[in-house]
């Protein structure tokens, strides 16, 4: 694969927020009910319904998000808000994994065995592994290894993703051809009633899958392309990020971690 379609597979897999912003050709599926178990959406164009889903995401004050795709093993399971705030977990495979928790400009990460042995040379890691076992890391988003990592708490900043772009610049080349958005059959997903809304466009299958009771939120959204997979998850819409943070006696400052990678990179 190119280094160009790499990175086209990529951002199909990764903005799941904008999976289906823009103008769409629509379509519906068939329904043997009066309503074909669409509820209040069955009236509704698969254009309309995911312009209403894409209201619900941008309009949230904070919600969990998780996600993960087949072109990186980086997986995702955070709750935000729009102030920056979250609590969660990153994960990078085979890399590790950390918890994550940010408060304001307090940032505080425990990362797992695997983690420590990633970053430090043999017994190194090992070591610093049992040392820092059940510990936080803490400091703030002055600093830049945790800066980068809580970048991921910033909610607004997704929400921005599932904004369609304005009208392209003048002499900016027009998209190749225009998408359809079509409606798949009621299914569930966690056990609440959704509907599907596909779009198919330069070999790329991106499905929504919207909430057909109440507020049709946004749930799920998936793409595939290159034989690769993705999905965002979402839920949990307006409800607070926890204020908990770590005791005291649960942390130790992140320049621990610091200088232990600068210890590694003198030897």
């Amino acid at each position: 694969m190119t280094s160009r379609r790499r990175a086209t597979t990529t951002a199909a897999l990764t903005c799941g927020a904008a999976l289906l912003a823009g103008p769409a050709c629509t379509g519906a599926a068939a329904a043997e009910d009066p309503d074909g178990g669409e509820g209040d959406l069955a009236n509704k164009s698969a254009q309309q319904i995911s312009d209403d889903a894409l209201h619900q995401l941008v309009a949230a004050k904070s919600l969990r998000l998780r996600t993960q795709t087949s072109a990186d093993p980086t997986k995702l399971d955070l709750t935000l808000d729009r102030a920056g705030n979250c609590t969660g977990a990153i994960s990078k495979g085979a890399l590790g994994r950390v918890e994550l928790v940010k408060r304001g400009n307090q940032v505080w990460m425990k990362p797992d065995a695997a983690f420590w042995k990633s970053q430090l040379p043999g017994n190194e890691g090992t070591e610093a592994a049992a040392k820092y076992k059940n510990t936080f890391l803490h400091g703030t988003t002055k600093n830049a290894f945790l800066h980068n990592l809580s970048t991921a708490c910033d909610l607004t900043a997704f929400q921005k993703t599932a904004v369609p772009p304005e009208e392209p610049p003048s002499g900016a080349p027009s998209s190749p051809a225009t998408p359809t958005l079509t409606k798949g059959r009621p299914t569930t997903h966690e056990g609440t009633r959704v509907l599907p809304v596909v779009k198919k466009a330069q070999g790329a299958v991106q499905t929504l899958y919207v909430a057909i009771d109440g507020k049709h939120y946004p749930l799920k959204l998936t793409a595939e392309v290159d034989h690769q997979t993705g999905t965002i998850l979402l839920s949990d819409y307006d409800t607070p990020v926890s204020t908990k943070t770590p005791a005291p006696g649960d942390t130790a400052d992140i320049s621990v971690l610091e200088e232990r990678l600068r210890g590694s990179q003198n030897a």
